[in-house]
């Protein structure tokens, strides 16, 4: 390959960084950190990571990221993969491109075939940009005449232990707005986003709304990646950070920092590094803090220079129930374009298409019970088979195969009625596992896979060997198709931490949070306030839009008698200490659960005897504990509350942790779910209640739909009643005729 001339790297590195470049300013008097970052096939590849190469199919790729603010100056593939024993030395290959270039071969040897081999393969860090592409290309042969591409002895797999190490440097960035949120939240970085919060010491409840909102609007921006906001007190961070202070109150490292005449955002260097970049939230006051935080969260798009202020933030129509921007419509059909995240998303060319998907998000409430399910009309194109050899296009939700389209010969377009079934927030979890459908409690996954016969003609009595391959299909996917959720009521049997802990369910009613108050301790810690921020951040990455409307208070007299619901975050309020009915109390080493009669299996027919509490358990110990525990509000009885419990900052910090988690968030459900080190464990217990409506022929559904011997008990009664009807009409009957006779 021939390597560029040496006036050519300039331009590369300029090439790589072309939007960096923009926002970069002189050079730093101290050295630019460096970092090392190791990405294994199973975090780059799609799930599981693993590589399977064949002779008809012969490249896999594996995607990274680079941050904005960073330059890839050393980078190394090490492959980890194991051939087929039946390939020809030297002439079977495998071939490593980045971003298309070559950067690399290596010739299979014969020690080689069969085994499990590992081979480093260098690559050049100039052809590095933000989105970058690594292809792995198997070039095999198992005879020197006649090769059949699609023969089962033509094979190559690429284990997910391979390894992309890569040596990062960090560019130097200009205190530039206009780039925001840039470098806070770098949208080519696909890991969680981690953004310490920095007050100066006790935080007034201003200040943990204005942070709140920022929470949130980051949680929005990072969307599926996650996020993270540390608190620290009047400490200087390592780290890109957001720091609020006022013209009275602010961290020791802002003390000669000039006074603001009003809400002000600014951007600074950090005092002793000038690669860590501080986001200042200032105002003369509490509510100039505020202020500047919502015209942040919806102004964004006129953030330019240093520095700016906010000077005036006016809401002109209020959020609507169910609007949240991430939320499918309920109002009308939505178009498949409005779902897609990117150009393109739903089509594919090649011999073989990876299936095309887009994602659905659910109000955790939708009520289906009784329906015949979301009703969606396919429209799509795709090249026509040569002749009818079984090509189809396979739908799937969230994995599990729906339904099957034959691709017939003549034909390039289509257009087909789809019906998705609906699980919603109280079915048994085993059996939504089983059964294929739309789920209302998680982010759902609808794909479309082509699938074409592969066909290889060649070869003749004559022992000529003339191959001939299909060529490369076009598939897509109609941006007009459209689905259907309309028409459709909410319903939903609280408590149901399932719901919060995947949804933030039931506060993202509200996108903006303005039906949700949080009551907050009195003078939290900074683990409880990360909570708060952590929460506010979900919610935001939920709903696709920030808590503008948000209450935060620390008085629960004041709170408890407002139509809201409730978040609350440290200790449960007296009155509901000195009552049996709460499921879960935690004090600083003692703690008490009420265990049901039977465990909790996420099943919609566990009974309200199921869920009666058989015994109340208290234990003294030295170690974390943590709940999360889901009641019905004292004074309205369509209102939640939701108590993020912990016994001490190491609880605390416990129950961060697990919000944290995919794996352990996902457990979190039922009525109560206690946090240990060892994990999560949900139970179910007491008296459930009920949010949302219901007319009466559909609540005398849903009363028998998950009862079949109650169904089948009501049915034969009815026809016990019928005919005892029709028996004595037509007793009265034949008595007139006699009578008359």
């Amino acid at each position: 390959m021939m390597k560029p001339q040496r006036y050519l790297i300039p331009l590369l590195l300029m090439a790589q960084s072309a939007v960096a470049a923009d926002g970069t300013g002189p050079l730093p008097p101290v050295p630019a950190p460096v970092r090392s970052l190791d990405q294994s096939f199973e975090q780059m590849a799609s799930t599981p990571g693993t590589l399977s190469l064949r002779g008809n199919a012969p490249d896999g790729q594996a995607d990274f990221t680079v941050r904005r603010d960073e330059v890839v100056t050393k980078a190394s593939l090490d492959l980890d993969f194991t051939p087929s024993p039946s390939l020809l030395p030297l002439i079977s290959q495998i071939k490593v491109y980045l971003n298309d270039e070559l950067m690399g071969v290596t010739a299979l040897t014969k020690e080689q075939m069969g085994e499990r081999s590992h081979v480093r393969i260098d690559l050049d860090p100039r052809y590095a940009k933000d989105f970058n592409r690594l292809k792995v290309s198997f070039v095999g042969h198992y005879q020197n005449v006649c090769e059949n591409p699609s023969s089962d002895t033509l094979w190559l797999n690429v284990n997910r232990d391979s390894k992309l190490s890569l040596q990062l440097q960090t560019l130097p960035v200009r205190n530039e707005l206009s780039f925001f949120p840039m470098p806070f939240l770098d949208m080519r970085d696909n890991k969680k986003l981690t953004l310490p919060m920095v007050f100066s010491g006790e935080v007034p409840l201003e200040q943990q709304q204005a942070a709140a909102v920022l929470a949130s609007w980051f949680g929005a921006k990072a969307q599926w990646r996650g996020q993270q906001f540390p608190v620290l007190i009047d400490k200087l961070p390592d780290r890109n950070a957001v720091v609020f202070a006022t013209n009275e109150q602010r961290p020791g490292f802002l003390a000669d920092y000039p006074k603001v005449k009003g809400p002000t955002i600014d951007m600074i260097s950090s005092p002793d590094n000038p690669y860590v970049k501080l986001l200042l939230i200032l105002g003369r006051d509490q509510q100039d803090l505020l202020m500047a935080a919502k015209g942040l969260a919806q102004g964004d798009v006129l953030l330019r220079g240093q520095s700016v202020r906010v000077d005036e933030v006016k809401p002109l129509s209020p959020r609507q129930p169910y609007d949240a921007p991430n939320w499918v419509r309920l109002d009308r059909k939505m178009r498949f374009d409005e779902l897609t995240d990117y150009q393109g998303q739903l089509q594919a060319t090649g011999r073989r298409l990876w299936p095309l998907s887009m994602t659905l998000r659910l109000p955790p409430d939708l009520y289906l019970l009784g329906a015949n399910g979301i009703k969606a009309d396919l429209k799509y194109h795709h090249t026509a088979p040569i002749m009818r050899d079984g090509s189809r296009l396979d739908v799937a939700v969230n994995g599990q195969f729906m339904k099957s389209f034959p691709l017939e010969p003549g034909e390039f377009k289509s257009e087909q009625l789809l019906t998705l079934p609906l699980w919603f927030a109280g079915d048994d979890q085993a059996r939504t596992l089983r059964m294929p459908g739309l789920k209302t409690t998680q982010v759902n996954n609808l794909s479309f896979s082509f699938e074409y016969a592969q066909e290889s003609m060649g070869g003749n009595a004559n022992g000529r060997c003339d191959l001939v391959l299909p060529p490369a299909h076009q598939v897509r996917i109609d941006d007009s198709s459209t689905i259907d959720f309309t028409g459709y009521r909410h319903f939903i049997e609280m408590p149901d931490l399932k719901a919060f802990a995947n949804s933030g369910f039931p506060f993202s009613r509200m996108a903006d949070l303005a039906d949700t108050q949080v009551v907050m301790p009195a003078k939290p810690h900074p683990a409880q306030l990360t909570t708060l921020l952590n929460a506010m951040g979900a919610i935001g990455a939920e709903t696709g839009y920030p808590a503008l409307s948000l209450r935060i208070v620390n008085d629960w007299e004041q709170a408890r008698g407002e139509d809201l619901d409730t978040l609350l975050i440290g200790s449960l309020p007296k009155e509901f200490q000195q009552d049996a009915e709460p499921d879960a109390l935690l004090a600083s080493t003692s703690s008490w659960i009420n265990q049901p009669h039977r465990e909790y299996r996420d099943d919609l027919l566990s009974s309200l005897a199921d869920r009666e509490p058989q015994a109340r358990i208290g234990m003294s110990g030295n170690q974390a504990i943590a709940a999360i525990l889901g009641l019905q509000s004292p004074t309205h009885d369509q209102r939640s509350l939701v108590a993020l419990l912990a016994d001490g900052p190491a609880g605390v910090t416990l129950l961060n942790d697990t919000l944290q988690n995919d794996a352990l968030r996902g457990q979190v459900a039922g009525s109560v779910a206690i946090i240990r080190e060892s994990g999560v464990k949900s139970l179910a217990v007491g008296e459930r209640y009920e949010v949302g409506y219901l007319p009466w022929w559909e609540r005398v559904w849903q009363l028998f739909a998950n009862y079949p011997l109650r169904l089948a008990g009501l049915t034969l009664l009815c026809m016990l009643v019928l005919g005892w009807g029709l028996r004595v009409l037509l007793a009265g009957a034949s008595r007139r005729r006699l009578k008359e006779d």
